[in-house]
């Protein structure tokens, strides 16, 4: 029983080993042989690109590795040179300490020097001050006599001006009054001889007067004359015209008469035309009035025609040059547009330059000035702190007088190339805000050249000043140091 129980168990072991794997849902059992082949490529192709993939990331692992032994290396060698510098700034602090002590050994001897200085000269200026004062004393006695008797000879010499202003004044008031005297005869005289002028002017003209006037009637009547002439010629030739016709009238009733007969017979006929010839004679009796009267106004006209052609000659000739002289003050007139618009354009580009150039100029030189004044104060505030450690130093301590002699004259020089300093920059303070003012008044000029007034900048520009003084008004190179 026992053998047999063992190999139904190995049975059952390898029919679990030979469980079919699956594929895409398929067994490779059951799978073609078509099918094995296409999954054994895929497969195939998975192995490809995972070796590549397993390549590429070898060799991005290397370049990692090598990446990090270089920076290794620089971290070991900047390490090393910050060693270097720690022990360098070690030994760079260790001289500096050594030298502040010995400037300050230095600083104390001559500040002690300098103590000694100041009090020889406190001593000096005393006694100086002293002597100052014993003569400005005496100075000033002879000048409170002095001027007592200034004082004595000025009242003599008001009362002697008194009197001669009221001798003037009499004078004048005399010289007023005969100049007056004068000028009122004169007008007298001058107003008596124009009215003499005026009468004689007055006869003049009414003579003239009257005589124009008196040709003027003989022109009118000679006119009148010649039209009353021309009148009665006209009356005699109207009549003339008037018998004839009546003659000619009875002429053709003479013969009217010998033909009644045949008349007669037209004579229905002929009184319907002499109706109509009645009727045409009404009608241009009124156009034979106007044509009479345009005749009388042609020959007026007549009259003045050559005096019209000529006029007219003369009034083309001028509309010539007139329209000559129009074109060219046309042309003119555009040059001067195109050449006030390219003057307008000028003159507001100068103006943005004006003003972008004063804003500037203004910037540099607040900003240079308060860099002057700021080193001005910090000098200042050094001298003043130097001077109270040397006065403290020099009476802290106790040096011999060659030392002290050796050590003011140090002093001295370094005072003097501090104040030299001074000078240099408050020269170079003056020329700047010199500068500043010379481009001011240049620039306000051009304005004035080119009509721009200084009101429509918007803003007023502040002249420079040094220290509340005026300023020369040679150029900006030539400016002597304020003192």
């Amino acid at each position: 029983m026992p053998p047999k129980k063992k190999k139904s168990g190995k049975k059952k072991k390898s029919a679990k080993a030979k469980t079919p794997t699956v594929i895409d849902g398929i067994s490779t059992e059951e799978m073609s042989k078509e099918q094995l082949e296409e999954h054994i490529v895929r497969l195939r192709e998975e192995l490809d690109r995972e070796r590549e993939e397993r390549n590429y990331f070898q060799l991005e692992r290397d370049k990692v590795n090598t990446f990090w032994e270089i920076t290794k290396r620089q971290l070991e060698e900047k390490k090393a040179e910050l060693r270097n510098k720690d022990r360098e700034m070690e030994d760079a602090e260790e001289r500096h300490q050594l030298e502040i002590k010995v400037y300050k050994q230095k600083v104390k001897h001559l500040l002690y020097e300098h103590q000694n200085n100041i009090s020889e000269l406190k001593a000096e200026s005393a006694v100086q001050l002293r002597l100052a004062q014993d003569d400005n004393r005496a100075s000033e006695k002879d000048l409170r006599k002095d001027k007592r008797g200034l004082k004595v000879e000025l009242k003599e010499q008001e009362l002697s001006h008194e009197d001669i202003i009221k001798n003037l004044k009499k004078d004048h008031d005399e010289s007023v009054t005969n100049l007056r005297q004068d000028f009122e005869r004169q007008a007298r005289e001058i107003e008596a001889k124009y009215e003499k002028k005026m009468k004689t002017l007055r006869d003049e003209l009414d003579l003239r007067r009257k005589t124009e006037i008196h040709e003027i009637e003989e022109r009118k009547n000679g006119q009148i004359n010649t039209l009353m002439k021309n009148h009665e010629k006209a009356f005699s030739d109207i009549k003339n015209y008037y018998n004839d016709i009546t003659l000619n009238n009875l002429a053709l009733i003479n013969t009217l008469k010998e033909q009644v007969e045949e008349m007669k017979k037209k004579e229905e006929r002929m009184e319907k035309q002499m109706a109509e010839v009645m009727a045409e004679n009404k009608r241009l009796t009124e156009p034979l009035q106007k044509a009479r009267e345009e005749v009388e106004e042609l020959r007026k006209q007549l009259a003045n025609y050559d005096k019209d052609k000529q006029s007219l000659a003369n009034a083309k000739a001028r509309l010539k040059v007139m329209e000559e002289e129009y074109k060219s003050l046309q042309w003119e007139h555009e040059v001067l547009e195109q050449r006030f618009g390219k003057l307008q354009g000028e003159r507001d580009e100068l103006y943005r330059k004006f003003v972008k150039a004063i804003h500037e100029v203004q910037q540099k030189s607040n900003f240079k000035n308060l860099l002057l004044e700021k080193k001005l104060g910090a000098l200042a505030d050094t001298l003043e702190k130097k001077e109270a450690q040397l006065n403290e130093v020099l009476s802290a301590s106790n040096l011999d007088p060659t030392a002290l002699t050796v050590v003011t004259r140090k002093l001295e020089d370094v005072l003097d190339s501090k104040n030299s300093a001074i000078k240099d920059l408050q020269y170079e303070l003056a020329r700047v805000c010199k500068a500043h003012n010379d481009l001011l008044r240049t620039y306000e000029s051009k304005l004035n050249q080119f009509g721009i007034p200084t009101e429509e900048l918007g803003f007023k520009p502040l002249e420079s000043t040094v220290g509340g003084q005026t300023l020369g008004q040679g150029p900006a190179g030539l400016v002597s140091a304020p003192t």
